[in-house]
């Protein structure tokens, strides 16, 4: 699943020999923590946008693209373990590719976002609090998706095309890469990579600054927000690090050697290890933006005591209830309906 490829001379002869265990394992991992957290990322923040809560759309828009690629992560376990041979139609690579790539690069761009929202609201509160509208981040959103996805057509067209004398059972796997790609992975690495760390480091860079020189918090908040920002800045480099260099290194080998597929061999391991890392993110990131945030592990404690105190009293009814725990906005009864459905 590295890279769809066009039509070459002579195709790379590479096979997937090591073990498919780990790989398996960290997929495995990823579906099994990430689809709950993100399952219940997506209620949580749905409640918070009622609530005008502009940097839970952001937080939304991840979940849900991060669900969308975990329900492409069974594919990938059966592709691993028959030795990334593609035993489904051609049309069932192509749409699970195209969900990964927008899935990575919506996921990058809106870390981006979240990044700079959680900036201005630092250095410019009280401007924030009136020119940060729920409509402004929904549009954001919506031209990310449409971004990613138009960039990302060609991997419809891309993956048909393939080299005369390869067996074609792999799924975005055809080597060596042509030039096209080659070119493309060079502007993934720069815009899709490089760019968005610049962002993160710059705005958690100044969001660390603005709260370390604050006189409202004390030592272990603001110890606090320091290490969520090396957390973000330390998880974007480990996962989506490895596999830009990767990208990078295939495509500077394709622009130096006539014939790359030396290279192509030696790292074509490695290659589907740094790849593997990338879905890590998609269970990371609930943790770290929702579930970090002492506003929202409050607000569970508060919801779980609430249910678990009605449940002790559904014998009374539900007026029993109101007069115990006080009056129950229409709101609240739904965000506790919504996380009981989580339970």
């Amino acid at each position: 699943m590295n890279n769809s490829s066009l039509g070459a001379e002579q195709a790379c002869n590479i096979t997937y020999n090591q073990g498919a265990v780990p790989l398996v394992t960290v997929y495995c991992l990823v579906l099994a923590i990430g689809a709950p957290a993100n399952l219940l990322t997506l209620c949580l923040s749905l409640l918070k946008i009622w609530k005008k809560n502009v940097l839970s759309v952001y937080l939304f828009t991840l979940s849900l693209s991060d669900l969308l690629y975990m329900g492409t992560i069974p594919q990938w376990i059966l592709y691993v373990k028959n030795q990334n041979r593609w035993t489904q139609s051609d049309t069932a690579c192509q749409l699970t590719g195209f969900i990964f790539f927008n899935n990575l690069y919506i996921s990058i761009l809106l870390l981006c976002c979240i990044s700079v929202d959680r900036c201005l609201v630092v250095l410019h509160p009280i401007k924030a609090q009136w020119r940060r509208r729920r409509r402004t981040a929904v549009l954001v959103c919506v031209c990310v998706w449409l971004l990613v996805m138009v960039t990302h057509l060609p991997v419809f067209f891309l993956s048909k095309v393939k080299s005369s004398d390869a067996k074609n059972d792999s799924c975005f796997e055809t080597f060596p890469m042509p030039e096209l790609v080659a070119k493309f992975n060079y502007a993934r690495f720069c815009v899709g990579f490089c760019v968005p760390l610049f962002i993160l480091a710059l705005t958690n860079l100044l969001i660390f600054r603005r709260i370390r020189d604050s006189q409202c918090l004390n030592p272990r908040e603001k110890t606090k927000v320091k290490y969520l920002a090396i957390a973000i800045i330390f998880i974007f480099l480990c996962c989506f690090a490895p596999y830009h260099i990767i990208l990078l290194s295939r495509a500077i080998a394709f622009s130096l050697y006539s014939d790359s597929c030396w290279f192509e061999q030696k790292i074509y391991a490695v290659s589907t290890l740094f790849l593997c890392f990338c879905t890590i993110n998609s269970a990371i990131n609930p943790i770290l933006y929702m579930f970090s945030c002492e506003s929202v592990r409050q607000e569970l404690r508060r919801d779980f005591q609430s249910i678990r105190q009605c449940s002790i009293w559904r014998r009374n009814g539900l007026d029993s209830c109101i007069l115990r725990n006080g009056n129950t906005s229409g709101t609240s009864t739904y965000r506790m309906e919504q996380i009981t459905s989580e339970i």
